[in-house]
């Protein structure tokens, strides 16, 4: 999952239904192509190197004493990491801003609001009773 915003990182035929769900045109939806492949490249690697930072902090926290300034010096690095990140996820935003319309954007928008909201009921839903 790309994270928060348009879909960034997501299949391309979840960018295409998104496309199609604000009727986009042939130019519109080219230019949203190369802005979604360009940040979904850039988002992996971003997710590649969070990960990298996760299993280092694993293996701080395992070592038989735990180094507060290695613990500290890590966490910097993942707060610029996750930076990075948004900063990418908001530039690709703003590229796809440039490429549709207003209404298109509310559109998407709403969309995207709609099955974030979606999302956190399924979250938030106790688990199934099991049978039997």
């Amino acid at each position: 999952h790309g994270g928060p915003g348009f879909g960034w990182g997501a299949s391309p035929r979840h960018v295409e239904r998104l496309l199609d769900s604000v009727k986009a045109t042939d130019a519109q939806r080219s230019q949203i192509r190369q802005i979604a492949q360009a940040a979904a490249a850039d988002l992996k690697a971003q997710r590649e190197a969070g990960r990298n930072l996760r299993e280092q902090q694993a293996r701080l926290f395992t070592q038989p004493t735990v180094d507060a300034q290695a613990v500290e010096a890590l966490r910097q690095q993942m707060v610029a990491q996750h930076d990075q990140a948004s900063r990418r996820m908001s530039q690709a935003l703003l590229d796809a801003s440039r490429v549709l319309t207003v209404e298109q954007r509310v559109q998407l928008a709403e969309r995207m609001k709609a099955r974030h909201e979606r999302m956190e009921r399924h979250h938030r839903a106790p688990p199934p009773e099991p049978k039997g």
